[in-house]
């Protein structure tokens, strides 16, 4: 009786996990497109912040529709390059997965370029950046004017910086810091943006303020920018000159 209790409890104790992974496996995969959706929205909906759109994004009824049509209104091209900035026409600039690209060898990348029209008519380039923080990913969007030098725009987000210290990456004070700083010298030389630990001479064009408290993240964010911008150094200066 005993052997026939075991292997009964046993039997259904299989069945059982059988249909639960099967369940949770259907559940997971009816709900995928909606994850998908939920991920697109987020990615064109930085695009747009990073040149100043869609900032009052918590204001509208609904968020998907709206961010739609801003995005298919302003972004009015995008493309991928290689690291010399030649064209890859067979790539699609918003499908590529930076993380994956930057795993690559750096002359094997494919780099997503998008572009937003501003109402005075000038095309502004906006690039993706992708890093770690002290915690987690870190990751945001540039976005440049048309001299390629000068940032029009930023806007940067992480999944688990610590609230009040590096997570203020986030916050609209401290991307403020960057329009209108530089990413190349007087010379020519690719500089990107440093950050600087008790506050930076608001007169250099090429330096922040560090986050007080969060040193660390604020120098993960300049080595995201410092690497994920000097992929695109060359297409940078042939589209500069």
């Amino acid at each position: 009786m005993k052997s026939f209790s075991n292997t009964y409890i046993f039997v259904f104790s299989t069945v059982m996990v059988m249909l639960v992974a099967t369940l949770l496996s259907f559940v997971a995969e009816q709900l995928k497109p909606f994850q998908e959706k939920n991920i697109e929205i987020e990615k064109k909906l930085d695009i747009l912040r990073s040149v100043g759109i869609a900032r009052d994004i918590d204001d509208v009824k609904d968020k998907d529709i709206y961010v739609e049509e801003a995005y298919d209104k302003n972004i009015t091209k995008s493309f991928a390059i290689n690291p010399e900035g030649e064209l890859k026409a067979d790539v699609e600039a918003f499908k590529v997965n930076l993380k994956a690209e930057l795993a690559k060898s750096s002359e094997d990348r494919n780099l997503p370029v998008f572009v937003y029209v501003d109402e005075d008519g000038k095309e502004i380039y906006i690039l993706p950046l992708q890093g770690k923080g002290l915690w987690g990913p870190i990751w945001g969007y540039i976005s440049l004017e048309e001299d390629m030098t000068t940032i029009y725009g930023a806007i940067f987000a992480h999944a688990k910086e610590t609230p009040g210290l590096g997570a203020e990456i986030n916050t609209d004070w401290y991307q403020a810091q960057y329009p209108g700083k530089k990413i190349f010298d007087d010379a020519g030389k690719f500089t990107s943006v440093r950050v600087v630990k008790g506050g930076a001479d608001p007169d250099d064009p090429h330096a922040v303020d560090a986050i007080s408290g969060g040193t660390i993240t604020s120098v993960a964010l300049q080595e995201m920018m410092e690497e994920c911008l000097g992929n695109y150094e060359t297409f940078f200066k042939t589209k500069s000159n």
